[in-house]
């Protein structure tokens, strides 16, 4: 059976798409519920710690909110809560994020270390988008956010750019889509593709693992096999879901 974190409204807690700065409940249920999370990915041995900053993640979702541009997006107040502390407690020196549409998803794991409320310095991080329009918005919601270029939006496959990029991976975030027969089951396709590149401990976030758990079989199954990842568990705060394992 795999590990898992599930809080117990997560079915009920549902946001509107195309308002994604609208508040669901209040700030410390919200909190609450990411720290029961956090608490399991330490016990996983995935996390060394559940601390971070709140008080600068709230400035980090203040400066989206005033920079970004987004026309939707899944990436519910808990999830951006807790992919922003992931990366502010893992602190990953080289992230690569595929399928990052407008780029919210994208700065949820990267604002940790860029604009508003970061909280470290980081080498390189980068927003993989096949499309070029998304992937030309995307860049213009960073740029806004991250003067800086530490972050960085690339109009590429993603399959194409992991397993060709110039150094170790810390930190995967997987929420692309392969060809509509495939969808989301293209996640081990990149994973595959990335593997080599994955620095030792490196953690990888899969998005969608509730609701798109079923194209997500073979990547699932492959995660949660100790002799490929050390670890890995279920995030289960709202309908999307977020598999964190560790290579």
């Amino acid at each position: 059976m795999a590990l898992t974190y599930r809080t117990d409204d997560w079915s009920n807690y549902k946001m509107v798409y195309k308002e994604p700065h609208r508040s669901i409940e209040p700030p410390a249920q919200e909190s609450a519920a990411v720290d029961g999370a956090l608490a399991m990915l330490v016990q996983a041995g995935i996390l060394p710690t559940g601390d971070y900053d709140e008080g600068r993640f709230l400035a980090f979702r203040q400066g989206v909110r005033e920079t970004f541009e987004i026309p939707w997006t899944a990436i519910t107040p808990r999830m951006q809560r807790l992919l922003w502390a992931i990366s502010a407690i893992a602190r990953p020196q080289r992230m690569v994020a595929a399928g990052i549409f407008c780029g919210n998803t994208f700065i949820s794991n990267a604002g940790a270390a860029v604009g508003p409320g970061a909280v470290y310095a980081a080498t390189d991080l980068v927003g993989v988008e096949i499309d070029p329009e998304r992937a030309a918005l995307a860049e213009r919601n960073v740029r806004a956010l991250d003067p800086s270029g530490t972050a960085r939006i690339v109009a590429a496959d993603a399959i194409d750019f992991v397993r060709d990029y110039d150094g170790t991976i810390d930190l995967l975030y997987l929420d692309a889509d392969g060809r509509p027969e495939q969808g989301k089951g293209v996640y081990l396709d990149i994973l595959q593709a990335a593997w080599l590149r994955l620095a030792d401990g490196a953690i990888i976030l899969a998005h969608n693992s509730v609701n798109c758990a079923e194209r997500l079989t073979h990547y699932l199954n492959h995660v949660r096999d100790k002799s490929n990842c050390r670890a890995s568990v279920n995030m289960i705060l709202d309908g999307e879901g977020l598999e964190v394992s560790q290579k």
